[in-house]
This record gives structure tokens, sequence and C-alpha cells, in this order.
């Protein structure tokens, strides 16, 4: 009788569980994340497209501006500084790491877009490296840079970048990248942006943009170098 009592109960328990309503799954949280372009780099002043890593390091002007950065951002409240495996992205981010007490995170994924055949070559000569930036912005992520990567390949790698910032908990992180690649990345991945930007509000030295979002649920502009949306 004892037996028959207890698989009785076991029955009802596994049969309580399955009917018990699950709690809906938290939502992601959200952080807000904002790129800066590096400082004048010698690479900027030669006239020749130079997309090689480590590539050049800063001018004296640069060196300049990464002064400036660190003085503009240092009140902020990033709590995360993260650059490029590319030398002007890291030298531009050292000082506000200094000011900030914070060590800077290097990931491959923030480097700069490689122009392929373009490389070495005078930049008027780079016209059809950016049409197919272009082309990635207007939905053909398929186009290829000659000699070089895709969008799809680009989108990617620069996701697996912003994944490994998110991952890390902080809620109000800065990544120093480069023109291309972060004009690029929020122009293909946020909700709001207007393709038009990247010919209309190009982003010099030092540019900014700030996003918000999560990985999961997506991103969508805040700001693009002053121009708030």
């Amino acid at each position: 009788m004892k037996r028959w009592i207890a698989a009785i109960t076991v029955t009802l328990t596994i049969a309580a569980v399955a009917v018990a309503p699950t709690a809906p799954a938290a939502p992601e949280r959200d952080i807000t994340l904002t790129f800066i372009r590096h400082a004048q780099s010698t690479g900027n002043t030669s006239g020749y497209i130079d997309t090689s890593t480590p590539g050049p390091g800063l001018t004296e002007l640069g060196w300049q501006q990464a002064h400036q950065v660190a003085a503009d951002y240092a009140d902020d409240g990033f709590d995360g500084i993260f650059a490029s495996t590319m030398t002007r992205t890291q030298q531009t981010a050292e000082f506000l790491a200094e000011e900030l007490h914070d060590p800077v995170d290097v990931l491959p994924g923030l480097r700069e877009i490689e122009a392929g055949i373009y490389e070495g070559q005078p930049e008027f000569t780079g016209v059809a490296f950016y049409a197919a930036l272009k082309q990635w912005v207007h939905g053909d992520r398929n186009a290829r840079i000659p000699g070089s990567i895709d969008g799809n390949e680009f989108d990617a790698r620069f996701d697996d970048a912003v994944a490994a910032i998110y991952a890390t908990g902080d809620r109000k992180p800065v990544a120093f990248s480069h023109g291309a690649a972060i004009a690029l990345w929020t122009l293909m991945n946020t909700t709001n942006a207007d393709p038009a930007l990247l010919e209309t509000e190009p982003l010099n030295n030092t540019g900014y943009v700030v996003v918000r979002g999560n990985p999961s649920a997506g991103w969508t502009l805040v700001d693009w170098n002053g121009v708030r949306v």
C-alpha cells in the first residue's frame, strides 16, 4: 500500500512540475557603446592607403589629439577600454586609459578593413575600394573588395569584437577603431541609421559614434559624431 501511495505521489509531483508555468527569460541588458576613430597617423598624411597591421603610429598632431581625447572623455563614465590590433588605435587610447586607470583590451575584430589590391596605392586610386563599402551599406554584403574581404566577413569579425565587449559585463565601454570600420558596422547593424551618413558626415580623426542595445536584440544609433538621432 505504501508503495502505491509513494508511486502516486511521485507521479503527481512530476505532473505538477510539467504543467507549472515557466518564468519568462530575463531580457538582455542594454549597454551604451562608444566607438572613437584613432587620432591622425602618419598613414593619414602619407597620401597612400595603408591598412596593414600593426600599421603606422601617430603624428605629432595625432599625439596632441590623443591627449585631447583623454581630456574630453575622462568624466564620461567609461568602464572598459578597447582597441584594435593596430598601433594607431592603441596609442590614441593610451592617455584615456592612464586617466581612468583602466587597461586597454586589444580585440582583432576592431581592425581596419583591408584594402586588398589597393594596399599601398595612392588614395585617389581607392575609388573602387570605397564603392564596395557602399554596396555593403545598401544591402549587398556579398560584394568583395578585390584581394580582400566581403561584407559578410567584415560584419562577422566586428560582431565578434562587439560580443566580446558585451561579455565583459561593462555597461558603458569605449572602443577605439577605424573610420571605415566604425561607419560600416554602425550602418549595417543599427535599426535607425541613415546610409547617407557615410558620405554626408564622414568620421574624421577622433570622430565618434554612440550606439545602444545588445547583440541579441540589436542596436540603435544614438549619436553620430554630434548628429543625434
